[in-house]
This record gives structure tokens, C-alpha cells and sequence, in this order.
């Protein structure tokens, strides 16, 4: 019993040292950021529940050509663009990187096709998949228009408030902004949006506005950031380069998508890695840079 113990001249006892250790042992484990700590096990029968619950979808789902992705997703994008000012070239563009042109694990299970993970106020289906850490959260939607709209809330944060004071034809200085804003930590990723855009001509998607409708929503969207300020999670978007010059293949992984994350062709990417065919397998390393 704490009240029985004998003080010690060389250390008396305080019992408030005590209640001040458990105050401060809560505190560190309260205020510690939630972090994933599911099992393997747990996250394989996660990932089993969500195939049998979208096994139509997944049996009927197309393998898409670009020409077929865009044609598939640009009502969307171009509906996203009239509302927000995110230009629908940026949007097809980012679809296109993070989704492997719609052909990725995560796009054809989850219908998540802009790899947003899961945060905090996430309140809906999850699927597991390594990304830049073992077994990262991911968001599952009803519907692939889903993920499109929840990529235009997510941009509806602080840090990307000065893009919606672009013309929502302005696929460049979105793309730089998207990098400067912090959405990406490689420095090629504006060259990689803009080389998408201008190679399939999504910019013919882009519509111009007069000032009026410019001014009117801007007002729009930024009052609606301003609404979200202290509410917003942490970004789960953010892609990391490697501090090296390696990537191990993930399931879903394309050489394709692998050469445009880090500004290569395949054909480079296959010459750094004296490689005679397209063939890669989950965890093979990759030399990525030059």
C-alpha cells in the first residue's frame, strides 16, 4: 500500500510523485498519434471480407486502356472542375498516376483511386496494403465517383487554398502548386502531371470562366476551407521519394506506374535494371534512379 511505504532520507517519499508519473504516462499514451498496429491476420481477413463483398464488382471490372480510363472518368472530373476549380486535367492526370490507369489493386477492390488513406474521421471501410509502411490504411468506397469527390475535399484544406485562386483552366500552375503546397515530395511531380496532360490532351477538359463566376466561387471554396480549418486530419495523400535509390514492387505495381512515380521511361527503368522483359514481382528492388 502506497500510504504504508517508508520515506527514505536520501529519497523522500512524495506521493505526488507518483499521480504526477501516471498523469504524464496517460498523457504520452493519450496524445501519442494513433498509429496502425493491426496484425497480419487481421488485416488478410479485412481484405477477404471486402473481396466477398465486392466480388461482382471485381469479377466484371474492365481492364482499362488511358483512352478507356479517360472516356470512363472524365464526366466526373469535369463535374468536380465546375464545382471546385480543380482543373479536370489534373484530376484525369492523378487518377491515371496513383491508379496504374485504373488497373491497380486499390482502384479494382476498393474503388479508391487516388490512394487516399484512412484518417482519423474515417468512419468507413478499410483496406489494407503496404505502401510506404506495412499494412497502411486505405479508404473503401461504394463507388469509384466516390473517391473523385472525396479527392476534391481532401484538396479543401489550408495548404492548398491558393490553387483555387487559379483559373480552373490553370493545369500548370496547379501542378507546380500541388508540389509546393506539399502534396508530393518528389520534385518531379509537377513534370509527371503536366507530361500526362499534354501526352493524352487532357487539357481539352479544362473550361475558362468569366471573373464573376471566378470571384463567385472562390468565395465559395475558400469559405468552405475556412469552415474546415482545425478540422482537417493529416494528409494521406503525401507520397515520400526513397532515400535511396531503390523501390521494392508492391502488389498492384506496374512497370509502367514505377518509371512515371520517379520521372523514367520503361525503357530507362528496364536499362537501369538490365532487365529483358516487363516482368517484376512483389518485393523485387528496382534501381529508380539515374
Amino acid at each position: 500500500m502506497f500510504g504504508s511505504m517508508t520515506a527514505s532520507k536520501s529519497q523522500p517519499y512524495l506521493p505526488g510523485r507518483w499521480a504526477l508519473a501516471l498523469l504524464l504516462l496517460w498523457c504520452l499514451q493519450a496524445c501519442t498519434p494513433h498509429r496502425n498496429t493491426i496484425s497480419n491476420g487481421d488485416a488478410r481477413r479485412n481484405n477477404a471480407r471486402i473481396q466477398k463483398q465486392n466480388r461482382d464488382a471485381i469479377s466484371s471490372y474492365p481492364t482499362y486502356s488511358v483512352q478507356q480510363y479517360i472516356d470512363r472518368f472524365k464526366p466526373i472530373a469535369v463535374q468536380e472542375m465546375n464545382l471546385y476549380g480543380i482543373p479536370a486535367s489534373i484530376t484525369l492526370a492523378q487518377g491515371l498516376f496513383e491508379s496504374g490507369n485504373g488497373n491497380g489493386e486499390l482502384a479494382r477492390v476498393a474503388n479508391n483511386h487516388f490512394g487516399i488513406k484512412c484518417t482519423s474521421d474515417w468512419n468507413g471501410k478499410n483496406y489494407f496494403k503496404d505502401d510506404d509502411a506495412h499494412n497502411e490504411c486505405f479508404r473503401v468506397y461504394d463507388h469509384p465517383e466516390d473517391s473523385f469527390r472525396d479527392h476534391s475535399e481532401f484538396l479543401k484544406r489550408k495548404r492548398y487554398a491558393k490553387l483555387f485562386e487559379l483559373d480552373k483552366n490553370d493545369y500548370v500552375g496547379w501542378a507546380h502548386g500541388l508540389k509546393d503546397a506539399g502534396y508530393a515530395t518528389n520534385p518531379k511531380y509537377p513534370d509527371l502531371l503536366i507530361g500526362i496532360i499534354q501526352r493524352y490532351h487532357l487539357d481539352q477538359y479544362d473550361r475558362s470562366e468569366s471573373d464573376i463566376q471566378k470571384i463567385k466561387r472562390e468565395d465559395r471554396v475558400l469559405a468552405q476551407i475556412n469552415q474546415n480549418i482545425g478540422q482537417a486530419t493529416k494528409d494521406s495523400l503525401t507520397r515520400s521519394t526513397p532515400g535511396n535509390n531503390l523501390y521494392t514492387v508492391k502488389t498492384g505495381d506496374t512497370l509502367f506506374n514505377i518509371s512515371k512515380r520517379f520521372g523514367l521511361s520503361v525503357d530507362e527503368l528496364k536499362a537501369l535494371n538490365n532487365m529483358a522483359d516487363n516482368n517484376i514481382k512483389i518485393g523485387q528492388q528496382l534501381v529508380v534512379a539515374k
